[in-house]
């Protein structure tokens, strides 16, 4: 799993850990039973201290996108085609998304361009996902 942070982003690193991560899995370059790399190995990977990684992957167990085994260490709990989400997570989902509809207001995107990008992206995964599980 190749992931990118940026250290002088004002988004914290754990949270881009985290956010790398669920894009992976929407992405389909993680699937479920996936293991994730250690936390100690991720952050020599990434050269910062693994409390941070740490701190990464207990939101993602929070979140019931991955579960940590002692012996088997971070694995994928949840992708795609998994079924539908859990209880309350679209109330939540739909909380976060607000305030980042919030922004895009804020910063003078018109709403169809808003819908346009979203629209691209949510695209994106899907034609990524179908093609990495269509034989060729």
């Amino acid at each position: 799993m190749l992931l990118t942070i940026d250290l002088d982003s004002e988004v914290p690193i754990y949270q881009q850990i985290r956010d790398r991560v669920v894009e992976a899995i929407a992405d389909g370059d993680l699937v479920e039973g996936a293991a994730l790399p250690s936390t100690r190995q991720l952050a020599a990977d990434l050269a910062i201290n693994f409390h941070t990684v740490n701190k990464a992957y207990d939101l993602l167990r929070q979140q019931g996108i991955i579960r940590i085994n002692r012996k088997s260490g971070a694995v994928v709990r949840r992708d795609p085609g998994s079924g539908p989400p859990q209880p309350g997570y679209a109330d939540d989902w739909q909380a976060r998304l607000r305030t980042l509809l919030a922004e895009a207001t804020v910063h003078g995107l018109a709403p169809d361009e808003v819908l346009r990008r979203s629209g691209d992206l949510l695209a994106s995964f899907h034609t990524e996902r179908t093609a990495k599980e269509t034989p060729a």
